[in-house]
């Protein structure tokens, strides 16, 4: 979270740690809290730093203010308006429904407003969708014009309020007060802030006492949703009825490619012809439920084929992913550095309640992401989604046990807890998406008289035997001999597999004994050449 309402104290120990850049998870006993500081309120806020950097890597206040001065607009409302939309990420959206144009940069702008944006401001579509100041500027054109058409008074920060909806694609009025009450207007009377990894401030926004001139939101009772109690329902017209006995057999995981409010919008457009069954909002503190988990929303436009997905279910090859799917969109970005932990949470929890009353078993075969089941197309939620956290987090609040012994090393850190595992890759390997991979990717590299190894780490709390098993996605060019060098107390063991069978399901390399603390398991590209190693994922349990 962007936002920082902790006490001085908590908030100086954050930048500190910021500093150094993301930090991994500390375990409770590693945590000394300051006295005057609220347990754990440290960790919350560095946390907090950490996670807002991997979004903000630059600092941005000087180009915010340029481009407001520029065009006569206040700058903060151009920050609330891109705190709204990205976080003050500079995104490079993609399309998660068809017929809404992808977002770009700080202010999530989309389609014609990129256009007619920069042609006010005198640069090129492409500038506005990869440049940050290109972007403000156009963003800032757009408002000033609003502005003139709309005769506002412009020293007024409330009176901007309509003209700030503009930059959107929220057509109901209802939905538009939600969003410039509780989106925009909101940031602006709390404040927020955030800062690089270098500790820099990256944008500063200091709380406003100002009350939009704009119609409230209908007052009416706010109904929880059908099938979760800790949801508003809010329901869409976009669904249909299940194929008979076919049941709820997965949850797929999606990023609305924009903001909350402007995601549930859209959903619930009759006009749109998509839907999903819940949204959940960037921080965690509001969950939509737009269809009942019993009927077939809208929200994947392929069919299933299990070979994407570890072979699971191939029974269902063919069918249309959405008959047996429950779906639940996340404000945000595929292309996200970071996703926000209230946002993991509350997902985690309304994950756990489907699953539980469904009889979905809680694994990456039956949570899947959106881009694993249409990977021509689609890529969220993203390669930072925290899958293992997540399905650990959905474990643990349905009474699993949270972790399990089993550890999981991902190619990608993002989804490993850096207290259990963590991969260590040269710079000469090579990320790659081809379908069947574990969690988001994985590495790979051409097979030649050079050692030069992708390296699982994993801790070991105490010594003991411990079976090992790797995860790769098969291949014709892959290496018919792979070599697994696994170290344990008797010393090096190498395995070799072909990996040009039995991908996308975990192998068993072997059973050994281990010493506490941190081990290892190296593939290493020293093996016959002409072909790839993959460095995927491996399983110790």
């Amino acid at each position: 979270m962007h936002v920082f309402r902790k006490t001085f104290a908590a908030t100086a120990a954050a930048m500190a740690l910021a500093a150094c850049g993301p930090q991994p998870e500390a375990s409770p006993e590693e945590t000394a809290p300051e006295s005057q500081v609220p347990a754990g309120a440290v960790d919350d806020a560095a946390r907090a730093v950490a996670d807002a950097a991997r979004r903000t890597p630059n600092e941005l206040d000087a180009q915010f203010a340029k481009a407001a001065g520029e065009f006569n607009v206040p700058v903060n409302l151009l920050k609330a308006i891109s705190y709204a939309e990205t976080r003050w990420e500079h995104v490079l959206g993609e399309e998660e429904f068809e017929g809404r144009p992808a977002a770009f940069g700080l202010l999530g702008l989309r389609g014609q407003l990129i256009t007619d944006g920069a042609a006010l401001a005198g640069v090129s579509a492409d500038a506005v969708r990869a440049e940050p100041l290109a972007n403000l500027r156009a963003g800032a054109a757009l408002l000033s014009k609003y502005a003139d058409e709309a005769g506002i008074d412009r020293a007024d920060l409330g009176a901007w309020a309509p003209v700030a909806v503009r930059l959107t694609d929220i057509s109901d009025p209802d939905i538009q007060a939600h969003y410039i009450h509780n989106d925009v207007y909101a940031v602006l009377r709390e404040g927020a802030g955030a800062f690089t990894p270098a500790g820099k401030v990256a944008v500063s926004l200091d709380a406003t006492q100002v009350e939009p001139k704009f119609a409230l939101p209908k007052m009416q009772a706010l109904a929880a949703g059908p099938d979760y109690a800790a949801s508003i329902w809010r329901p869409s017209p976009n669904y249909n009825a299940r194929p008979s006995g076919i049941g709820q057999q997965m949850v797929i995981i999606h990023t609305c490619e924009g903001g909350y409010s402007g995601c549930w919008s859209w959903l619930t457009n009759s006009a749109a012809g998509v839907s999903a069954h819940y949204v959940v909002n960037e921080t965690g503190t509001e969950v939509s439920q737009l269809v009942r988990e019993t009927s077939r929303a809208w929200h994947v436009g392929a069919a299933y084929r299990s070979s994407l997905n570890g072979g699971v279910k191939s029974n269902l090859n063919g069918r249309s992913t959405n008959d047996f799917s429950i779906g639940i969109e996340h404000g945000g970005y595929a292309s996200s550095a970071s996703f926000n932990t209230g946002m993991i949470n509350t997902s985690a929890r309304l994950t756990c309640d489907i699953t539980r009353d469904r009889g979905i078993p809680r694994d990456s075969y039956h949570i899947v992401a959106h881009a694993r089941l249409q990977p021509e197309n689609r890529t969220d939620p993203g390669r930072n989604w925290p899958w293992t956290t997540y399905i650990n987090q959905i474990r643990s609040y349905c009474g699993d046990g949270g972790t399990t012994s089993a550890i999981v090393v991902d190619s990608n850190n993002a989804n490993n807890n850096a207290s259990k595992g963590y991969i260590a890759v040269p710079s000469t390997w090579q990320r790659g998406t081809s379908a069947g991979y574990y969690g988001n990717d994985y590495y790979f590299a051409s097979t030649q008289a050079i050692s030069e190894p992708a390296v699982f780490h994993f801790h070991m709390p105490s010594a003991g035997s411990r079976t090992i098993q790797a995860w790769w996605v098969q291949g014709t060019n892959r290496s018919p001999a792979a070599p697994f060098v696994i170290t344990h107390t008797g010393g090096n063991s190498t395995v070799t597999v072909n990996q040009q069978a039995n991908g996308s399901k975990w192998v068993t390399l072997g059973t050994y004994n281990f010493a506490a603390g941190w081990n290892k398991v190296q593939l290493s590209r020293w093996a016959s050449e002409g072909y790839v190693v993959m460095a995927d994922a491996i399983r110790i349990q």
